[in-house]
């Protein structure tokens, strides 16, 4: 019993790191009602990483970070104008554009490659079970810095801002996705961000108990995971996956019930769309 525990706490220590900050980021996207910017930000970010692979970079490379971060932050451009533009066309539907291109490129360079399958099977879903305390030494003060500072201008990036500030919040953002793709993959990414909050909002109204609520179920949830995925011999971020699935399903299923049984509360109160000058 102890073996296993010691083999998977540094896997685990990278996934709270992973729970902390996405988790946050998931609230400020749900407010800007921006669901799938993430998704966008993650594909583009393996779109660079799979031009690296066609050039011959190896995958955990600062060559393959280093297109990766490059091909995000020029989205964060992109999504930084689909603000303006979406005053005639939703946002969310130019986001879809943006990340059904990617996708599609992304395919188009590996289709004739050798083992190309398999970069595509990495990228979609990573192997956090392989990462340690490497990848924690860079992610714990590269998270920290940029918690640090969305704190320091919370006022201004929280919400609809002017052209540079909605380019800040972007680009932070996909300085986060594309640290984080490389460890864990497109789709335990985008869990990470969606499925905490989402969960929260179920059960809190503020940010400040949503960000307890987010954290406390993404670390349970990711060590559940990360185990079962061990005794099993699954796939880890497949498995991370489907268990915040089940778990979500369960937290929604309950919430009548103690909807019913309260006596006010959480549901007497109506709720109101969070912002970060809220107390965080």
């Amino acid at each position: 019993m102890i073996e296993p525990l010691i083999f998977l706490w540094p896997p685990f220590l990278v996934a709270v790191c992973l729970v902390g900050i996405h988790a946050y980021f998931g609230i400020q996207v749900l407010a800007r009602k921006v669901i799938f910017v993430d998704l966008a930000l993650a594909q583009i970010a393996a779109l660079g990483a799979t031009v690296a692979f066609m050039l011959g970079h190896p995958a955990q490379s600062p060559a393959t970070y280093g297109y990766s971060l490059a091909f995000t932050l020029f989205a964060a451009v992109l999504l930084a104008f689909t603000r303006v533009w979406g005053r005639r066309v939703p946002q969310e539907a130019l986001i879809g554009v943006i990340y059904v291109v990617a996708a599609a490129a992304a395919i188009l360079l590996i289709d004739r490659a050798p083992q190309g399958a398999e970069h595509l099977k990495q990228i979609l879903t990573g192997n956090i079970l392989t990462s340690g305390l490497n990848e924690a030494v860079v992610i714990i003060p590269l998270y920290a810095a940029i918690g640090l500072l969305h704190w320091l201008l919370r006022r201004r990036l929280t919400g609809a801002g002017t052209l540079v500030w909605e380019f800040v919040f972007y680009a932070t953002f996909g300085v986060i996705v594309t640290s984080s793709v490389a460890i864990a993959g497109v789709l335990l990414v985008f869990c990470y961000l969606i499925v905490p909050s989402v969960a929260a909002m179920l059960y809190a109204d503020t940010v400040g108990r949503r960000l307890a609520i987010g954290w406390t179920m993404g670390t349970i949830v990711s060590a559940i995971g990360v185990y079962l995925s061990l005794v099993l011999d699954l796939p880890t971020g497949a498995t991370i996956v489907c268990t915040f699935g089940i778990v979500l399903a369960l937290m929604a299923a309950v919430r009548p019930l103690i909807r019913r049984t309260s006596e006010g509360g959480i549901d007497r109160a109506p709720m109101r769309n969070p912002r970060l000058s809220d107390g965080v």
